[in-house]
């Protein structure tokens, strides 16, 4: 094979790579040593900003394949039929950490899917518990200032993380997954993964459903204790990525199947609480899980920071027949996460191969900015509607209209009849183990104990009071035993 030439990035051939250009043997570098300056220059660009939450990612290709019938309830082609194939991209994340942070911690992870289809790339933006710590999206900020590292100290403090859940009573159910058996995966393998969000679905017939999404691991939940995870993390720190980079280099391909729960949108409004709160589950109970295909990850990408550092996901990037539901936090999530984006990456970040359609075109009247690869030719008019054929719109809507009323302002979520904060909480609580319940104590009162307030403690303790009985004196108990030491 013949050796590939050296260039400069104009495409110039590099003399000496090893050596500066001076004035004489052992004088100082001359500014005239372009490649020098270009290097450096370069090298001081090279990291864009990282990601302020989900920062440490790893990610892998695939595809989605349908395997039951559920035109039913969605339009949507790339689910049309059984048997269709679909190109996915999936990234795989921790939230709070930056992106030099470990892999096995307690910390919810990001399940973040793009399929891209014929209609257009569907972003699935969700997280590996079918819940989350907030309601409203005006307090995502403070939620995440709150788990970040404290300003002054520079590290992750107590006080900061379980002050904030003390006035979130919501969260209550979250902390509870989180401290449990599940809060620090074995491997992205290894887990579950869910919208958490409620999203609506329309069929050919206009008739609007609203859905969870459940993706069921097919290689078994496995998770790790406190332990097993203080010693995965010092063996490496990058554990999650280095099994996911192996087993599909080795063919052994993970894959998940997707279930939904699947609500028609006339029984949301009586539902006994709030079907949009995404701190709560719907029981399967009143919405059985409905099997709808299987996810297959079959392909690395060929470089992290091109693929991975660079896909850009979004929950507003619908196709025909889904589309939003009312959930408050999915709203927000809507603008937040795009412009999250276009700050990170530019305008043009969608024109990135990993973001751009693969089984269609984009075809709009955006032009130039940063970045910029798609000119189209010199007929092309930048406006529209236009005389020159440029493209036009469907009148077609992606998803079925919701109904809204009433007065403008920043109103609390109407209640439903059974809107409680605490219940699902209890629940999750009571149908653990006796083994579950010992870890998921201890894990909660190792980091509460740490809490220098009391008063921050109590507020924290009367929400597992709330939540259940046995769960409060428990939690009460094993803090004050730490704290008594």
């Amino acid at each position: 094979m013949s050796q590939r030439v050296l260039t400069t990035e104009s495409g110039a051939p590099v003399a000496d790579n090893q050596n500066s250009a001076t004035a004489g043997a052992g004088g100082p570098i001359l500014i005239q040593d372009q490649h020098l300056l270009e290097k450096l220059a370069r090298f001081n660009r090279e990291r864009i900003p990282e990601r302020v939450v989900h920062a440490r990612g790893s990610g892998a290709y695939g595809y989605f394949e349908v395997t039951d019938d559920v035109t039913g309830f969605t339009s949507a082609d790339f689910l049309s039929e059984v048997g269709r194939r679909t190109e996915t991209f999936i990234r795989f994340s921790t939230v709070a950490d930056s992106l030099g942070g470990a892999d096995a911690v307690r910390d919810p992870r990001g399940f973040a899917l793009k399929f891209y289809t014929n209609e257009g790339n569907y972003d699935l933006v969700g997280n590996n518990t079918p819940v989350f710590f907030i309601k409203d999206p005006i307090k995502f900020p403070d939620f995440i200032h709150s788990q970040k590292r404290d300003p002054f100290t520079g590290r992750q403090e107590p006080d900061n993380v379980w002050d904030f859940w003390a006035h979130a009573p919501e969260a209550t159910h979250q902390v509870t997954w989180l401290m449990g058996d599940r809060g620090i995966p074995a491997s992205y393998r290894h887990m579950n993964g869910y919208g958490s969000h409620t999203y609506q679905w329309t069929n050919a017939a206009g008739d609007a459903f609203f859905v969870k999404y459940h993706f069921k691991t097919n290689q078994g939940v496995r998770s790790l204790s406190a332990e097993q995870a203080a010693e995965q993390v010092g063996k490496d720190a990058n554990s999650h990525q280095t099994d996911l980079l192996q087993a599909i280099e080795r063919g052994v391909n993970p894959s998940w199947t997707l279930h939904v729960q699947v609500m028609p949108a006339a029984e949301a409004a009586d539902y006994r609480f709030n079907p949009f709160d995404v701190t709560k589950v719907w029981p399967h109970a009143d919405y059985p899980l409905q099997r709808v295909g299987r996810l297959v990850l079959d392909r690395n990408p060929d470089n992290v920071f091109g693929e991975v550092e660079q896909a850009a996901f979004s929950p507003n990037n619908f196709v025909p027949g889904i589309g939003p539901s009312p959930d408050k936090m999915l709203q927000g999530r809507l603008f937040a996460y795009a412009d999250a984006q276009r700050y990170r990456l530019g305008i043009n970040h969608t024109q990135l191969p990993v973001n751009a359609p693969k089984a269609t075109n984009a075809d709009n009247y955006g032009r130039d900015g940063l970045h910029a690869t798609r000119y189209g030719s010199r007929q092309d008019k930048n406006y529209e509607p236009n005389s020159y054929a440029g493209p036009a719109q469907t009148g077609a809507p992606l998803a079925a209209p919701l109904p809204v009323q009433g007065w403008t302002g920043a109103h609390e979520a109407p209640l439903h009849t059974k809107d409680d904060d605490f219940f699902q909480a209890g629940e999750l609580y009571r149908l653990m183990s006796a083994d579950e319940k010992d870890r998921l104590i201890a894990n909660i009162a190792g980091g509460l104990s740490q809490v220098t307030r009391d008063d921050v403690i109590e507020k924290n303790l009367a929400h597992f009071h709330a939540a259940d009985a046995d769960y409060g004196k428990r939690v009460e108990e094993a803090v004050r035993a730490l704290r008594e030491d």
